[in-house]
């Protein structure tokens, strides 16, 4: 079996001295030495991956309590907003019933156009106020500054509007 006269005799010992040439040019060494370094950057990557993870994490929890405030302050805006409406029809209402008994007592005549044109400024101030009130709703859902200033400058022009 040994025999040299066998190729696979002088397979065994080509086999054998390919081994130890490696053995001594210390090549486990170096393999092993390159397993151990892409062993460690495997485990910076997943470091840094669960590092990652949990700033997105923390990121989502800020961004859903973000909206949340910003849902709460648009009802808060949008409730504030339809509370000061109601407040100006009343005005407005109370302004024009003034405005039409002291017609009434100046003159019969003038009752019919005054009772006419208050009717019609009610009518207008009532389609203006339900247009501003739909767009103070639809921007109070932007939230923030913007939406906020919006509210107010159409308030501002709603009141003006009823007076």
């Amino acid at each position: 079996m040994l025999n040299p006269a066998y190729p696979e005799f002088w397979v065994l010992i080509s086999f054998l001295l390919f081994v130890a040439i490696l053995i001594w040019k210390g090549v486990p060494g170096l393999i092993g030495k390159a397993l151990d370094k892409r062993a460690a950057g495997i485990r910076t990557e997943l470091d840094e991956a669960r590092r990652l993870r949990e700033e997105a994490q923390q990121l989502l929890a800020d961004y859903q309590r973000k909206t949340r405030e910003a849902e709460d302050e648009a009802k808060s805006i949008v409730e504030a907003a339809k509370r000061e409406a109601e407040s100006l029809a009343a005005e407005t209402r109370k302004a024009l019933a003034e405005q039409v008994e002291r017609r009434t007592k100046a003159a019969e005549e003038k009752i019919a156009r005054a009772e006419a044109q208050a009717v019609n400024d009610v009518r207008a101030a009532a389609a203006d106020l339900a247009v501003k009130a739909s767009e103070t709703i639809l921007k109070a859902k932007l939230a923030g500054d913007a939406g906020t200033s919006l509210i107010d400058t159409a308030i501002r022009d709603l009141k003006g509007k009823l007076n």
